[in-house]
């Protein structure tokens, strides 16, 4: 592909991707269900796990500048099948959640017009609850923008850049809004700040984690970067920090305007501001969400479609699919592909039904590109002993495990015992096993191990505190991903192997 983005292009992109998302679409069902007035502070811990998840990505993207994020890193540190798994699991995501905030487009769209959020969605009594209203708007907004994604790269994200500034100013007249005609009390009343315990507003991070696969967008365009090495760690770690300060400061607002109880969860921004007296305003955040919410999808689905694309390279699925336009230089069929799937879904799904789904597949492929980080760092390029390394991760991760369960199930012997225990581990590898010098490679992760172990224990801590019924889901969703790969995936190749090994044997 192209190299024509540049660092602020990137950027762009990363807060683009993520801003509409999570502020919009889950804000109000968190505040109002898990974390009330301290939902802020779910985005806070959800924020620092983001951080640290894109400071991994970052090293990977700069020593690995090709399409195709976590696939493309985990199946050069850890092998094809693993590669393949996590970027069946991002694919997932993205086509879940770009269903899921198409939906959420055409709420804030009424609004705008003075209509109640549901009132552009056809009921079908016939059809199963949460399943029942067909949403027509979604589609087309979809399909507007996987044909607006096959023409170029370069003026797609030209778009997104516009209204990425558009949207930010349009964020700071919500914030000022709130923050002005909003009152403090709110925050304390009427069951004070965390209503609902501080477990509460862990699980609330787990689910507003949601709204930061935006960032992971970003790092499949390395392939189409200019200066990789310094556009990538910019762009990536930047988009995290700024989403993550607007996520906290919009969240804030919302609470001081209106009560967490009164919270509505649908259109929650363009509601609050109605329920304060200024109608005007609900409608003009209506106009700015649903800009907002275009933008994200936007990125979104540019993400995606390179991830399938760099899947079909490695024939993992039809390679049709990774065939690259040659006008346009786009990957014109993943695209129109995806977003088929995406307007399918997006006809008919609620997000209630998939927002668990995506927040547990977006933890795992986050959890094991750290583990995959320190394995590069310290087998790959260290030359260190695989299994010295291996017992090490497999420590980390039964020390946040057991820290997780202690947390869930009230022993409160288990956090220090296992707390602690992950600390200790961590430290005494850190003194023991020498850090191999990367600076040839260009920029890496500072202070290792920490970064990417303290990612490890946040991911594996806030998956344990999802519902039951994602962990089920998400199991059907890898045996069938799975039995794909051992029927299909792994044959095709084979075969393209062979076929390469013959014709080298016919040149030589």
């Amino acid at each position: 592909m192209k190299r024509k983005l540049k660092w602020y292009d990137l950027m762009a992109l990363g807060v683009g991707g993520m801003l509409g998302v999570g502020v919009f679409v889950t804000t109000g069902q968190v505040t109002k269900n898990y974390s009330g007035p301290a939902v802020f502070i779910s985005y806070i811990i959800a924020g620092v796990a983001a951080l640290l998840s894109s400071l991994c990505y970052s090293e990977f993207s700069v020593q690995i500048p090709v399409a195709g994020g976590a696939f493309s890193y985990l199946r050069l540190t850890f092998g094809e099948y693993m590669g393949y798994f996590a970027g069946a699991n991002i694919l997932m995501e993205y086509v879940l959640s770009n269903a899921a905030v198409a939906r959420s487009f055409t709420e804030y769209l009424c609004i705008t017009f003075g209509e109640k959020p549901d009132s552009w969605r056809i009921g079908v009594e016939e059809f199963m609850k949460g399943y029942d209203k067909l949403d027509f708007t979604a589609v087309a907004i979809v399909l507007i923008l996987t044909l607006c994604l096959c023409h170029s790269t370069k003026e797609s994200s030209m778009l997104n850049l516009v209204m990425t500034v558009f949207h930010v100013v349009f964020f700071g007249f919500i914030i000022i809004g709130g923050f002005s005609k909003g009152s403090l009390k709110n925050l304390v009343k009427p069951n004070g700040l965390a209503p609902h315990g501080i477990r509460s507003v862990v699980d609330g991070a787990a689910i507003v984690y949601f709204g930061y696969i935006g960032y992971d967008s970003a790092s499949t365009m390395a392939e189409e970067i200019q200066n990789p090495s310094k556009s990538l760690p910019i762009g990536i770690v930047g988009s995290v920090v700024i989403t993550s300060l607007v996520y906290c400061l919009m969240s804030f607002s919302l609470c001081l305007m209106v009560p967490y109880n009164e919270i509505e969860e649908k259109a929650s921004f363009s509601m609050g501001f109605e329920s304060i007296g200024w109608n005007w305003a609900g409608n003009v955040v209506g106009a700015g969400a649903s800009l907002g919410i275009v933008a994200s999808l936007l990125v979104a689905m540019l993400g995606q479609a390179r991830y399938l694309c760099v899947i079909g390279r490695a024939r993992l699925v039809p390679s049709w699919l990774a065939k690259v336009h040659p006008s346009t230089g786009t990957p014109m069929n993943a695209t129109l592909f995806l977003g088929f799937c995406t307007a399918s879904i997006a006809l008919f799904t609620d997000l209630e039904i998939v927002v668990q789904m995506i927040s547990i597949g977006t933890l795992v492929v986050f959890y094991l590109v750290a583990n995959a980080l320190i394995y590069r760092r310290y087998v790959i390029i260290g030359n260190n002993s695989s299994y010295k390394i291996l017992f090490f991760l497999f420590l980390l991760s039964i020390t946040a495990i057991g820290f997780s369960f202690s947390w869930k199930y009230y022993h409160w012997w288990g956090l220090l015992l296992f707390g602690g225990s992950n600390l200790t581990i961590v430290f005494l590898f850190q003194c023991y096993v020498k850090v191999p010098c990367v600076a040839s490679f260009g920029w890496s992760v500072p202070y290792m191990p920490w970064p990417p172990a303290l990612s490890i224990f946040l991911n594996a801590f806030l998956m344990t505190t999802l519902k039951k019924l994602s962990f089920q889901r998400f199991g059907i969703w890898t045996i069938l991903i799975t039995l794909f790969y051992m029927l299909y995936g792994v044959h095709r190749t084979y075969q393209a192997e062979e076929t390469s090994t013959r014709h080298h044997d016919m040149v030589s």
